[in-house]
């Protein structure tokens, strides 16, 4: 049984706890802005142990007999660690037995309780954490095996489709950034709203039962096709039982924000969209699109002010996916690639153009995967291939991401959603070459290729 603070005590620890919304069984976070690193760190050492259903990984990451007899709950010898006496005496005075009652409290909350300077605090929470974390180096082969106490680096969000789910082994990750890049009326903003009611769907069903969040840079918010696409589940997701898509009330969990300029997205990923993760009421951020917020803002000679800028909300977006294991879809436009060297840096050419993301190679470096998706002309169509598909045909490509293989698949928009189109005998081997070409084939005609980013289309997307 866990060992308990005397009640005087305890009744001020809960107090103290309440006002920063943090609950002694649930290893919440305090929300104090401006923490020190000391005490994140502390912190989240304690989001990772909560995050172990009973602590079992206490036994997996400490091998040794003395360490397993340190659970979070027992009784503690402090002595056994790196403390000062000082400090051994005041943890005694104040009745804190167990590392359960020390990771729960802040820095100021041990100052207060135990009368300790700033320094012993810090000293405190950093030696806890640290012996916490002793004999906890596990192979790359252990990670993947043990998929259930690590179920966040296997976890994907689905699309909505088994074909496009089957290229991405899963769907889009929950930590780290995925770009949709692609020419106007490609599909962006189809896959966009359709990840939005994915996101809703029970765990079982490739969902992460939670809300989204999107961001509109420069289109109104395409408010009628989410409506058509939400009156069409029952039809696209035939996977999931009636019943449940019913209890499912997809437009009251989906927050929609508007940013035309730098300073209105700043305060927008920094306190709202911050704010409604912390609240546990949105699992997803898609921002239509990034590249419309550095179009007008920055000249040719204002780069390096706007690396900077590009540099920080990467970073933030990458925080906040990080700290509360949410996938961030960002919506890019593509630019007409200027000589070899630029196409050949993101792998993107086709045989009329060659095209490349906007932002270049500074926005790059902040995302986990890059995904391409762009038109298959009618020609390439009516070359030998007897589609059952009365849309037009698109490509989705994997550019770049540390799990995949570079690859893609075909699929369609329509009414009900977005489709893939599975690969059967009528898919000819003329069509399959015809759209390798149109993936990879650099353009050798030589002409002039000026920069001009793709205009996007309401419609398409």
């Amino acid at each position: 049984m866990p060992a308990h603070p005397p009640r005087a005590a305890n009744r001020g620890r809960r107090s103290t706890l309440a006002a920063n919304r943090v609950s002694l069984e649930g290893w919440g976070w305090s929300g104090v802005p401006c923490t020190p690193l000391w005490e994140r760190e502390a912190h989240a050492q304690k989001e990772w142990l909560g995050s172990q259903p009973g602590n079992e990984g206490l036994a997996r990451f400490g091998r040794s007999p003395a360490f397993r007899a340190r659970a979070l709950w027992q009784e503690m010898d402090w002595e056994q660690l790196e403390l000062n006496p000082r400090v051994v005496a005041a943890l005694r005075k104040a009745d804190i037995k167990s590392i359960k009652e020390v990771l729960n409290l802040s820095g100021a909350d041990l100052q207060r309780l135990m009368k300790l300077s700033s320094a012993d605090a810090e000293c405190l929470l950093k030696t806890v954490s640290h012996s916490l974390r002793r004999n906890c180096m596990l192979t790359a082969l252990q990670l993947y095996q043990d998929k259930d106490h690590f179920a966040s680096q296997h976890q994907r969000l689905s699309l909505g489709c088994s074909v496009l789910d089957n290229l991405l082994k899963g769907g889009i990750p929950l930590v780290g950034i995925t770009e949709l890049a692609g020419e106007s009326s490609a599909g962006k903003t189809q896959i966009s709203l359709q990840l939005c009611l994915c996101v809703q769907y029970p765990y079982k069903y490739g969902g992460l039962e939670s809300g989204a969040v999107y961001v509109c840079t420069e289109d109104a918010f395409p408010s009628k096709r989410l409506q058509q696409l939400i009156e069409q589940q029952h039809k696209l997701r035939a996977d999931v039982p009636p019943e449940v898509i019913q209890k499912i009330r997809f437009g009251n969990n989906i927050f929609v924000e508007h940013a035309a300029d730098l300073d209105t997205f700043h305060n927008c990923i920094t306190k709202r969209i911050s704010l409604l993760l912390k609240r546990g009421m949105v699992r997803l951020v898609v921002i239509d699109s990034i590249a419309a917020l550095f179009r007008c803002e920055f000249g040719a000679s204002d780069s390096v002010l706007k690396a900077r800028y590009l540099q920080m909300f990467g970073a933030q977006l990458h925080s906040l996916s990080t700290r509360f294991s949410t996938p961030v879809v960002c919506i890019n436009q593509v630019t007409d690639a200027v000589g070899e060297s630029e196409a050949a840096q993101c792998g993107c050419g086709s045989v009329d153009n060659k095209v490349t993301p906007a932002l270049g190679i500074t926005w790059a470096n902040h995302l986990l995967m890059r995904l391409m998706v762009s038109r298959v002309s009618q020609r390439d169509q009516l070359s030998g291939a007897v589609f059952h598909h009365a849309g037009n045909v698109r490509t989705l490509r994997v550019a770049f991401a540390p799990h995949l293989p570079p690859s893609f698949c075909c699929y369609t928009v329509e009414l009900e959603g977005v489709k893939g189109i599975k690969v059967i005998q009528h898919f000819s081997n003329s069509l399959f070459m015809n759209i390798v070409k149109t993936l990879r084939t650099p353009h050798k005609s030589g002409r002039d290729l000026s920069v001009k980013t793709s205009e996007r289309s309401t419609a398409g997307g």
